[in-house]
C-alpha cells in the first residue's frame, strides 16, 4: 500500500510556502507529514499535487493507495481509522473527505464512513510554529533511537529527564546545555553543536545542521537537514539547506528552504502595542488577523537578505526575493523582488537561477530543468504582486 497525501481548497492557505511545495511536504516537528505518514505506516508516501509541482514530487504509483488529506495531523484514534479502511471505504467529517481507500485496478463504487476520531488539522501557515511543540512531542516517538551507540560527552550538561534526549552516535557535540522540562530533544545524524551552545526543548535538528559557536534555542524550534544557524532563535521552523549563521534574533518565524540571513538578521515578533499581528494573506490580496500576539517572519524558498536587516513584525516574504539595505523593509516582499526601503525592482530569473546554481553547487546540488521551469512559472504568477503598494 502507498499513502498518497491529497490537497484541498486550503492549500493556498500556506504560500508562499506551497509555490514550490504540495501541502504534504510541509515542516513541522521533526519531519514533513508525508514522512510521518510513511513512518507511521512503514511505506513510502507520494503526493496528489498542483500540475507544476508533478514533475518534482514523487507521484501515486502502486496498485493500492491510501489517499489522506495533507492537512490532517495523524492522532491516535485516525491512524486506528485509517488502518480499519477497506479498498472502497472514503472516510468524512461531515462533508469534508479525510482518506479514501482506493485499488486502482477496480472502479468501485465509493462507500461512506464517518469519523468519530479526535482530528487536528493545520489551517494556517503559522500553525506550523503555533503548533510545533506538540509535532516535536509527537514525532519524538517516531524517530529511531539506537542508545546503545550513544555516549554523550562529559563536557554536555543535561537538564530534566535524560531519557528525553537524543543525540545520534555520528553527531559532534560538545559543551552544551540540554534543557528538556519543556519537550524533547532530538539531534539527527552528522548534526554539529558547537561549544557554548543553550537549548531548551521541544527542539529538532536535522541531520548534517549545524549549531555555531554559543547558539541559544528556545522552544519549540526546528532546524532542518543542512542548514547553519547560530545567534538567538525562538519558537521557529528552518526548512532545510537554509542559513543563519551568525547573531541576531528569529522568533515565531518560518524560513524556506535554500534562504539565507545576513549577519545581524533581526526578526520583531511582538508589537510594541502587544495587539495581535497581521499578516499578509494571498488568498485575500490583503493583511489579516493571525490571532496571535507573537509572530516574526514566514520567508518563501531562494529568498535572502543581507546584513543588519531588520523585519518588522509579522511579514512576509516570497519566493526568491533579495532584500537589502537601511531601515525596515515592507511587510510585503512579493516573490522575485530585488531591493529594500530605497526601492524594489524585478529580481529577473536568469539573473535569480546564476545565483540558485551557484548555492546549490556549494552543497553538491544541481539546480534541475524542472525546478527552473517552476521558478520561472512562480514568477510569472506573481508578476502581479510586484509594483503594488506592499506597506501594512
Amino acid at each position: 500500500m502507498q499513502i498518497v497525501l491529497f490537497e484541498d481548497h486550503l492549500s493556498s492557505s500556506f504560500l508562499p510556502l506551497t509555490y514550490t511545495r504540495p501541502v504534504g511536504d510541509l515542516r513541522m516537528g521533526m519531519m514533513t507529514m508525508a514522512e510521518r505518514y510513511a513512518r507511521i505506516f512503514n511505506t513510502e508516501a507520494a503526493h496528489e499535487t498542483r500540475v507544476p509541482l508533478r514533475a518534482l514530487f514523487n507521484q501515486p504509483s502502486a496498485q493500492m493507495q491510501l489517499h489522506i488529506n495533507a492537512r490532517l495531523f495523524p492522532t491516535p484514534s485516525l491512524v486506528n481509522e485509517l488502518r480499519s479502511l477497506k479498498p472502497g471505504d472514503a472516510l468524512y467529517s461531515a462533508d469534508e473527505l479525510l482518506a479514501r481507500y482506493v485499488d486502482t485496478r477496480q472502479d468501485m463504487r465509493e462507500h461512506r464512513v464517518d469519523s468519530a476520531a479526535d482530528l487536528t488539522r493545520i489551517e494556517r501557515i503559522t500553525d506550523l510554529f503555533s503548533m510545533n511543540a506538540m509535532a516535536i512531542a509527537f514525532d519524538y516517538e517516531l524517530m529511531p533511537k539506537d542508545t546503545s551507540q550513544v555516549q554523550l560527552h562529559p563536557s554536555n550538561t543535561v537538564i530534566g529527564d535524560s531519557s528525553k534526549l537524543f543525540v545520534h552516535a555520528s553527531a559532534k557535540v560538545y559543551a552544551t546545555t540540554f534543557n528538556t522540562l519543556d519537550g524533547p530533544i532530538y539531534i539527527d545524524a552528522d548534526a554539529e553543536i558547537m561549544e557554548g551552545s543553550h537549548i531548551r526543548g521541544g527542539f529538532y535538528l536535522g541531520k548534517h545542521a549545524t549549531m555555531k559557536l554559543g547558539t541559544k534555542i528556545y522552544g519549540a524550534t526546528t532546524i532542518g537537514p543542512e542548514c547553519k544557524v547560530g545567534g538567538e532563535i525562538s519558537n521557529s521552523v528552518f526548512w532545510g539547506y537554509s542559513n543563519k549563521a551568525h547573531d541576531g534574533f528569529v522568533g515565531n518565524s518560518i524560513i524556506g528552504q535554500w534562504c539565507n540571513l545576513g549577519a545581524d538578521t533581526n526578526t520583531s515578533n511582538l508589537k510594541n502595542n502587544y495587539s495581535n499581528v497581521k499578516i499578509w494573506s494571498y488568498t485575500a490580496g490583503d493583511y489579516g488577523d493571525t490571532g496571535l500576539t507573537f509572530c516574526g517572519l514566514i520567508m518563501g524558498d531562494h529568498s535572502k537578505c543581507g546584513i543588519n536587516t531588520m523585519f518588522n513584525t509579522g511579514t512576509v516574504v516570497g519566493v526568491n526575493a533579495n532584500i537589502f539595505g537601511g531601515g525596515f523593509p515592507d511587510k510585503h516582499i512579493p516573490s522575485f523582488s530585488w531591493g529594500g526601503p530605497d526601492g524594489w525592482e524585478n529580481y529577473q530569473p536568469e539573473k535569480a537561477f546564476e545565483t540558485i546554481g551557484k548555492v546549490m553547487q556549494r552543497r553538491s546540488i544541481q539546480l534541475d530543468d524542472e525546478t527552473r521551469k517552476l521558478l520561472q512559472q512562480i514568477f510569472e504568477d506573481t508578476s502581479y504582486q510586484r509594483g503594488k503598494t506592499v506597506e501594512g
